[in-house]
């Protein structure tokens, strides 16, 4: 398939610098046309050599909804910086606790994603991301964290912030819950 370098950039969530980078590179076929213009030669064997890779973000409430793209755009221009292939950009709003949604079920089901990029565990989910882990690499699939915790003392406490805004949400109901998680936890600060 032969595509003009505005159309390979569109395709691949790239910029036209970043295709015209990748020309310099030979990362790219390329075959000049009788005008001397330039097209992108694509053919199966690249498709497949490229990892296809997904990126996701989250956001828990849609007041944050701005952040949501700022997050998945910094997760394509990374992405684009390893050279990997992004053919699903998937943005969500809900909470990290909620093991029902849709979007990030479609992901995991789709088997042609080899790679998920998100910028923290937790905007993947609260809990669980091991098994997760463990079973997309059975697959010959990858969960590639950017923003790792190196702190096992932040990380206990966020996974314990989870676990009481878990319950508070089923003891007080969810329009109750952030306001008596905020005074739990101001309380445990205490």
């Amino acid at each position: 398939m032969k595509y003009k370098i505005s159309q390979f950039a569109r395709k691949n969530n790239v910029t036209i610098r970043t295709v015209w980078n990748w020309i310099n590179l030979e990362k790219v076929k390329t075959e000049r046309t009788k005008t001397g213009g330039w097209l992108i030669i694509e053919d199966h064997e690249d498709v497949d050599r490229h990892t296809c890779v997904a990126t996701y973000a989250r956001v828990s409430s849609s007041e944050n909804k701005s952040n949501l793209d700022t997050q998945s755009e910094r997760l394509i221009s990374f992405a684009n910086a390893k050279g990997y292939k992004v053919v699903k950009s998937v943005k969500e709003i809900g909470s990290g606790l909620n093991d029902n949604r849709k979007k990030i079920h479609d992901l995991l089901n789709d088997d042609s994603i080899k790679i998920i990029i998100v910028e923290h565990k937790d905007r993947f989910c609260r809990f669980g991301l091991n098994y997760i882990k463990l079973l997309l690499e059975k697959q010959g699939r990858e969960l590639l964290i950017i923003n790792e915790v190196n702190d096992d003392k932040e990380d206990l406490m966020q996974d314990f912030v989870s676990i009481i805004t878990s319950f508070c949400a089923r003891v007080y109901g969810k329009r109750r819950t952030k306001r008596n998680t905020e005074k739990l936890i101001k309380e445990l600060n205490n």
